[in-house]
């Protein structure tokens, strides 16, 4: 038999999930993933294209107290997430290899300023 704070952090998950994101429910393996997160262990998520990955960290940073910082080495991909959680009222920003920085609206890049530092 769950107990008042299980209950609690199952609902605040759950109005988490639904106020940031639209979705009613979890997809599959989501939820047990965001729990391992939230209960400080660590988790190996191998998951297609498309199953709901950036959840399961994206979730529990807004749950946890401080910065999270998620490490991909997909520019396209970040710049997307990054579009789609400030869309939904999240602060998020992101650096890429060529000092892109996304935040509070504006838009800079060092390249621009320095040159690259890497080869494209």
């Amino acid at each position: 038999m769950k107990d008042v704070a299980q209950i609690e952090h199952s609902m605040k998950i759950e109005q988490t999930l639904k106020q940031h994101f639209g979705f009613e429910r979890f997809w599959a393996g989501q939820r047990e993933i965001v729990e391992q997160v939230l209960a400080g262990r660590d988790a190996f998520v191998l998951m297609p294209t498309g199953a709901g990955k950036s959840l399961t960290y994206q979730l529990p940073a807004l749950l946890m107290p401080g910065l999270t910082i998620v490490v991909s080495p997909l520019i396209a991909l970040m710049q997307d997430q990054v579009d789609r959680l400030r869309a939904n009222g999240i602060a998020a920003t992101f650096i890429n290899k060529c000092g892109l920085i996304v935040a509070g609206g504006g838009r800079g890049t060092l390249c621009e300023r320095v040159g690259p530092r890497f080869p494209a």
